[in-house]
């Protein structure tokens, strides 16, 4: 019989998710499981990687829950599911200090994703943040993961961790498996309500301009109602013309499945207050639904249990590979 594969996927606690990162990505997941059924879905809550700013201990610590009920909110199955909190497998942290003495400093300062958050950040750079992709690598090659869905700017990052894979391999013999890009389907990318050039983020000037999955419903509504538009009054799909009408009818159709063409074809000859009115309740709709599932799960023993699970079972995998690369390194 054929060993299943294993898919692994994680995400930071930082701040509430947004409409945008559902969209975007966060319903797409329990599609992606779907789709691979008779594999395993190795998905955790990836904590230690928050560390590398400045966080709140008492938001993070809420922020680390949120994170696992909203998943599963949103569409994650327990059948074929390990999901687990990062911290509580302290072989992740094991890993990636092994893997650091294998890694160049020119490798990592050459990552995108590390010059960009360099720039945006004014308090100094921390030095785990410079290391944060060994520590990623870590997280995949834990568990030999065979695939890890992918969006283009993670894809310097799985390099790095296939490089070091086939390093470690290189020197020590076969101990990891090479990790294979997972192209996914990603959902249509969320721009600003009031600022419809930028992508909509937690972190936004303006919070008028951005979405959250755990806001109150009638705030929901009104950001909607009052996001830019402009004065042409026609619901046409013109990303350059009319940016914030596309912005918007790209959530319509984001969450209705309609086409561009059908959408303008329902709205011809009405006013934006129509369009934006019958949008507010789509969105509210489909939140309320996230909303319902997550207050059902945030505190409940389901959720514990499944983490408990979760770490059981991710620390059996862990424990027997770091015992393996302890013996290959000379460590015991």
């Amino acid at each position: 019989m054929e060993k299943r594969k294993i898919i692994l996927s994680g995400v930071k606690p930082t701040g509430t998710p947004t409409l945008g990162n559902y969209i975007g990505a966060m319903k797409n997941f329990g599609k992606l499981q779907e789709e691979h059924k008779d594999d395993l879905f190795v998905f955790f809550v990836a904590d230690l990687h928050a560390l590398t700013t400045p966080q709140d201990p008492k938001e993070l610590k809420k922020n680390i829950n949120d994170v696992a009920a909203l998943y599963l909110a949103c569409g994650l199955k327990e059948e074929n599911l390990l999901l687990f909190i990062q911290s509580e497998v302290v072989e992740h942290v094991q890993l990636s200090l092994i893997l650091e003495g294998m890694t160049y400093m020119g490798e990592l300062e050459r990552m995108t994703q590390y010059k960009d958050k360099k720039q945006k950040q004014v308090e100094g750079v921390s030095s785990a943040l410079f290391t944060y992709p060994v520590l990623m690598a870590a997280d995949i090659l834990l568990y030999d993961a065979d695939f890890v869905p992918v969006g283009e700017d993670q894809m310097q990052h799985l390099e790095i961790t296939r490089d070091l894979a086939n390093r470690f391999n290189n020197r020590f013999g076969e101990t990891f498996t090479i990790p294979e890009g997972l192209v996914v389907k990603t959902g249509a990318r969320i721009k600003d309500l009031q600022n419809p050039l930028i992508k909509m983020d937690k972190s936004a000037p303006n919070p008028k301009g951005c979405i959250y999955l755990l806001e109150p419903i009638s705030s929901v509504k009104k950001k909607i109602m009052s996001a830019v538009t402009d004065n042409l009054g026609e619901v046409k799909y013109n990303v350059k013309k009319q940016p914030g009408i596309a912005n918007l009818m790209t959530i319509y159709s984001s969450l209705t499945n309609l086409s561009f063409k059908e959408v303008e074809k329902k709205y011809a000859g009405k006013g934006y207050g129509e369009f934006k009115k019958d949008l507010a309740e789509i969105v509210a709709q489909e939140i309320e639904g996230v909303q319902k599932k997550y207050n059902e799960l945030i505190n409940s023993e389901y959720l514990k249990n499944l983490l408990e699970k979760g770490k059981t079972e991710a620390s059996k995998l862990a424990s027997k590979k770091i015992n393996k690369v302890y013996k290959k390194v000379g460590l015991k």
